[in-house]
């Protein structure tokens, strides 16, 4: 039997690592059934009983298995990710640590998608070499000016304020499949923006590992 992978680099300098996991569809069927004080009928029974308490809305026993992650991405993503909040977070914190030199340069920049007011669209006419050196000499500038600060014996936490949102973090995130189910409805959606999709996507191969049952009850019934 294959190893399931748990590792994923993403983006230029990101990843995503499964730290741990506890449930699985089996526990899902017997946190539904213990109301009844009934153990599992079978792979085709429990399967749809899955699927049942996915339309009907029935999701608590859904908390009961349990994904972490560690986690490397821009802070600009970080943002979007913690409004989740049906989980924990810990992320590395810049008061205490110095900031690393790393920051996000995407292949290309996208335009303002005129009909999605939040969403961008990829287009070839953009002098995309010329706006990449601006964006890439506007970083080195403001990392520059953080080691100058820091160099003088600016606290840490002050200095990292002339930094951007395109700087790498890192958190742990614990989730339930419940609370992970409707991150992943949301964020591999075609509205997503395209930098946290491609996290999505490889939790969407981990939690298709880990929870085959479940996620195909939910492909069927939300993902289109």
């Amino acid at each position: 039997m294959l190893e399931s992978k748990i590792y994923y680099d993403i983006l230029d300098k990101g990843f995503l690592k499964l730290i741990d996991f506890i449930g699985g569809d089996l526990k899902v069927v017997l946190a539904a059934r213990v109301s009844f004080d009934m153990t599992p009928k079978g792979d085709e029974r429990d399967k749809k009983l899955i699927e049942y308490l996915l339309k009907n809305g029935h999701l608590t026993p859904f908390e009961h298995s349990v994904f972490q992650f560690h986690v490397k991405c821009p802070i600009f993503i970080a943002r979007q990710w913690m409004r989740h909040r049906w989980g924990s977070f810990n992320e590395v914190s810049s008061r205490y640590t110095e900031v690393k030199d790393e920051f996000y340069i995407p292949k290309q920049f996208r335009v303002q998608d005129t009909k999605n007011k939040q969403g961008s669209i990829d287009d070839s006419s953009l002098p995309n070499d010329k706006l990449l050196k601006e964006y890439e000499n506007a970083i080195e500038n403001s990392y520059r000016t953080y080691e100058l600060l820091i160099k003088n014996g600016v606290a840490r936490e002050m200095a990292r304020m002339v930094l951007p949102v395109s700087q790498y973090t890192q958190f742990y995130w614990t989730v339930n499949a419940r609370s992970l189910l409707n991150f992943l409805k949301l964020r591999m959606d075609d509205h997503a923006q395209y930098e946290i999709r491609e996290y999505a996507n490889a939790i969407h191969e981990i939690f298709k590992e880990k929870m085959p049952w479940t996620w195909e009850s939910f492909s069927k019934i939300y993902v289109k």
